[in-house]
């Protein structure tokens, strides 16, 4: 799993950062442009209001089942959240607690 977690991290990095960056080039952080895009038709609001309320289940699942677990380092999978989106921070907490179950197996 750790693989497939990991091959998810790479993947879930590329794909949003490939729309994002070329905008970015185009429109530098340009945030009245970026809101105008993304609220300019009912099915990218649709999606936007998708990601945010995925981006606080995440959290919320990251915060609850990593201190359940005992986990270290929360803020990271958090932090990729925020910066790249659940695509990335989904898969990176999930490769973090995999690692985390298997050591506390060997211990």
């Amino acid at each position: 799993m750790k693989i497939f977690y990991g091959l998810l991290c790479i993947v879930g990095t590329i794909l949003p950062y490939s729309q994002l960056l070329p905008w970015l080039y185009n429109y530098g952080f340009n945030l009245q442009q970026f809101i105008s895009e993304i609220s300019h038709s009912k099915m990218g609001a649709f999606a936007w209001w998708d990601v945010i309320i995925s981006i606080i289940v995440l959290i919320g699942f990251i915060l609850y089942e990593g201190k359940q677990k005992g986990m270290n380092h929360l803020w990271l999978p958090i932090i990729a959240t925020c910066t790249v989106g659940v695509s990335l921070g989904l898969p990176f907490f999930l490769l973090l607690r995999q690692i985390h179950i298997e050591k506390q197996d060997v211990e």
